[in-house]
């Protein structure tokens, strides 16, 4: 993936090296991001809980662009990714992204490596350990590419664009509708495959809104969509309880993700990402 000429400004915040204390407390999303640590690692729910259920300072950690080569990718993908969607949605405010280590305190509670890559609507910030991706690559099977790395924080930046449209608080009251936890999850399933679609969009707009110089190339789409497989619910239930349980899935089967993927590169249109009608 070609990336090192893109603009850089990504509302980076850097809180790597500060430690990540924690307090006691509680915050609201504390059960969507311990599915997020069932989800990607085989984490019991009530375990991550445990570790969410614990509330930090927001530590204030260095703005701006980092100087090591990973720090420097997140923050110039961030930027790209508020370019492409700026465009796009009407009075689009960029999210805080912050990269940290082990863990740190969030508007959603303390939130911990263990869980992966999350947003928290409650202060419109992405988290991301970057370890995370080392963790997918060599324990889920993911593709060690950039573009795969890309599209887990486009992936993230979706559910930031869903805050902004309503669809976010539409399935939220969907989910207080439902007549039982598998109807629940397929309303979250729609929302992650919308945001897998969101990160085709993306994608494919990539270069046009830096000029080229933030760019898939050859072979990067097969990579991402190796990844989309790789974390699928299906995939991650058989690798952590070594069987399949359609009706706990929360993010959408492998293929279902792989899909969704394509779908939104090859349309290049959010318009054509209505998951909640095409489920």
């Amino acid at each position: 993936m070609q990336w090192e000429g893109g603009r850089r400004g990504g509302g980076l915040e850097d809180r790597r090296g500060l430690g990540g204390a924690k307090i006691a407390g509680g915050g609201i999303g504390t059960l969507a991001i311990a599915l997020i640590g069932y989800f990607l690692f085989g984490i019991p729910p009530e375990v991550t809980t445990q570790m969410v259920n614990q509330t930090a300072p927001q530590e204030q950690g260095r703005p701006g662009t980092p100087q090591d080569r990973e720090g420097q990718f997140v923050d110039v993908i961030s930027a790209n990714v508020n370019d492409v969607w700026s465009a796009r949605v009407d009075g689009y405010k960029a999210p805080r992204v912050v990269v940290y280590e082990q863990g740190t305190g969030t508007g959603c509670g303390y939130g911990q490596a263990a869980m992966g890559p999350f947003y928290c609507p409650a202060d419109a910030t992405i988290y991301l350990d970057l370890g995370f991706w080392r963790e997918m690559e060599t324990r889920l099977g993911a593709s060690g590419s950039e573009f795969a790395r890309a599209y887990v924080i486009a992936h993230e930046f979706g559910h930031h664009v869903q805050r902004l449209t309503g669809a976010t608080q539409k399935v939220e009251a969907a989910q207080r509708r439902a007549g039982g936890q598998a109807e629940a999850n397929q309303a979250s399933i729609a929302l992650e495959l919308q945001a897998d679609c969101y990160a085709g969009v993306w994608a494919a707009n990539a270069s046009a809104a830096s000029n080229g110089q933030v760019a898939l190339e050859p072979g990067d789409l097969e990579e991402g969509l190796k990844t989309a497989r790789a974390i699928g619910d299906d995939a991650l239930q058989r690798r952590s309880q070594g069987h399949v349980v359609p009706e706990n899935f929360t993010h959408g089967s492998s293929e279902q993700r792989m899909r969704w993927l394509r779908r939104g590169f090859e349309t290049r249109d959010p318009a054509q990402c209505d998951t909640f009608a095409r489920l």
